[in-house]
């Protein structure tokens, strides 16, 4: 046993970082299960309801690979899981998965996107020099998620997950659909035709919007990895 939880099936013999790192996280799955955790505790089948594609008996498997590394706490009282402050370390490589990710072909914005999924992805997208210091906040509604945005002075969002988002507009529909919103038509243009619900100032969610992309990215070499995820304060249900 090490300071961080229990070593690792070793998955690669090697001495390289990386490798090590992969030897916590390389499994199929255990990234994405990360993902659905970032932002706020969660129950079992809360998190596989954000990974379709996932089986019961894989997500059992990760789930306590992950809670015997300590990158996952588990409460099984409450039957919660939650985020070490080793798993919230992820969130910089996961967004960057992001920013990588807008370099390749292929990708199909129609499959199933989580919540959680977007709101990581909004990091890697977002046009900082335009969005430092706006004042606006934003709200996102699916389901029994829900989040507050705000845009730090050097532009990166900071995401918050809460019940109820106190906000200049609410973004209201599937993950899929909020997607959309963020980098398609127009969210009046979706609200219009039914795609989502938007509430409060058609005006600001119009303005937000406008600071991401799905271009990629440029980032200046000064650029220093940042805390932008608030640990969460209560657990989700």
């Amino acid at each position: 046993m090490n300071e961080i939880g229990q070593t690792p099936r070793t998955r690669y013999d090697e001495g390289c970082l990386g490798a090590h790192a992969l030897n916590f996280i390389g499994d199929r799955w255990a990234l994405l299960v990360v993902r659905e955790l970032m932002f706020a505790p969660k129950r079992f089948q809360m998190i596989r309801a954000g990974m379709p594609g996932i089986t019961a008996s894989v997500l059992t498997q990760r789930l306590g690979q992950l809670t015997q590394t300590a990158i996952i706490a588990h409460d099984p009282v409450l039957g919660i899981y939650t985020l070490t402050d080793l798993g919230r370390a992820l969130h910089p490589l996961l967004t960057e998965l992001c920013r990588w990710a807008l370099l390749l072909p292929g990708h199909d914005p129609r499959k199933f996107i989580s919540i959680s999924a977007l709101m990581i992805s909004i990091s890697a997208t977002v046009d900082r020099a335009r969005a430092a210091g706006s004042p606006l906040r934003a709200g996102f509604l699916s389901g029994t998620e829900g989040f507050e945005v705000v845009l730090s002075a050097n532009g990166l969002p900071q995401v918050r997950a809460v019940r109820a988002p106190d906000a200049d507009f609410v973004l209201e529909g599937s993950g899929n659909a909020l997607a959309a919103a963020v980098y398609g038509p127009p969210p009046t243009a979706l609200a219009a035709a039914g795609r989502i619900a938007l509430h409060g100032d058609p005006v600001a969610a119009q303005e937000f919007t406008s600071f991401f992309s799905v271009t990629p990215q440029t980032r200046s070499s000064s650029d220093s990895p940042e805390e932008i995820v608030q640990a969460p304060a209560a657990s989700s249900t």
